[in-house]
């Protein structure tokens, strides 16, 4: 299996750690039964299959892979996989959650349930670490898949979920440039409104662990030739590793732009629940599968160790 450096990076860091107990809600795929059996030989997870046992059975046989030492939990259907899923990490069981072959809007509702979910006083959101040609360390583009259109505060906890992942997975200096159309407050825009109260937010120590700055144009938070000819000054201008996006169409076109037009490799996580919540697509390799692994495992044992998700 031949990676980008940089995610050989992640997954030697994730291998050190000890392995976390993570719930695969509905497990039923061939394709999902390959990315655990993967993550397991790679030593990330010990995997807890949650759903209809007969199907995964069936799934394992067609995959030709031994499931005899995982833990199933026989459950009638899809809905009720991802509760009781997310009912393993509530009585302290399983360290992180995984979606199998059901659909994200499924699981994610049993994770945001408010009266038995895994909710915390931050707002949920996905996180794509990406491996960028040219790049040594990990880019990270947010959110492309949960929020559709947040608003300022859910903004700033999208950021901060951000920054909080980038520190667990060894980035050194986080810098996060808050994208727009352009690197100027425009009161048209709304997203460099937002862009310039987020930075102020960091000003006050509301957003804390990185350098931020915004609005940014894409060109210029990560092209030093565009900082220089637009004079920008700037610590995150032109070098950023944290990109957060205006709403999640841009995010989702960003990310596939650079996953499938720039060959950029993409694993994706979810963050800001109690415990990590792996989301993999159907259009996902098999090394993006396992890198995702490898980045819950390296959320939570941060999580783990400030006692969140006990």
């Amino acid at each position: 299996m031949t990676m980008h450096p940089v995610f050989e990076a992640l997954l030697t860091r994730a291998k050190a750690k000890p392995m976390i107990r993570v719930a695969v809600a509905h497990p039923c795929d061939a394709l999902t039964l390959e990315s655990i059996a993967a993550a397991v030989q790679a030593g990330l997870i010990l995997p807890l299959l949650v759903g209809p046992e007969a199907k995964i059975r069936a799934a394992a046989a067609e995959a030709a892979i031994d499931i005899a030492a995982w833990p199933i939990t026989d459950t009638p259907h899809s809905h009720a996989s991802a509760e009781a899923a997310v009912a393993l990490v509530r009585a302290g069981k399983a360290d992180a959650v995984m979606k199998g072959s059901l659909h994200t809007d499924e699981l994610m509702a049993a994770v945001i349930n408010r009266a038995c979910g895994l909710r915390t006083e931050r707002r949920i959101s996905h996180c794509y670490v990406m491996a960028t040609k040219g790049h040594a360390e990990p880019l990270i583009v947010t959110d492309a898949a949960i929020n559709i259109a947040p608003d300022l505060r859910s903004k700033a906890d999208i950021v901060q979920n951000a920054i909080d992942l980038a520190h667990a997975i060894g980035v050194a200096e986080v810098r996060v440039a808050i994208l727009s159309a352009t690197e100027t407050v425009n009161p048209d825009i709304q997203s460099t409104l937002d862009a310039a109260a987020l930075c102020k937010m960091a000003d006050r120590s509301q957003i804390t662990g990185a350098l931020i700055d915004g609005p940014l144009a894409l060109d210029n938070a990560i092209n030093m030739g565009a900082v220089t000819q637009k004079h920008i000054i700037s610590k995150v201008a032109g070098k950023a590793n944290v990109l957060v996006v205006p709403d999640l169409v841009a995010g989702n076109i960003l990310a596939k732009t650079l996953s499938f037009m720039a060959h950029a490799e993409a694993a994706g996580i979810v963050v800001g629940a109690k415990v990590p919540v792996i989301l993999t697509s159907r259009a996902d390799t098999l090394e993006s599968r396992i890198v995702s692994c490898a980045l819950a495992k390296l959320l939570a044992e941060v999580k783990l160790f400030k006692g969140v998700g006990k």
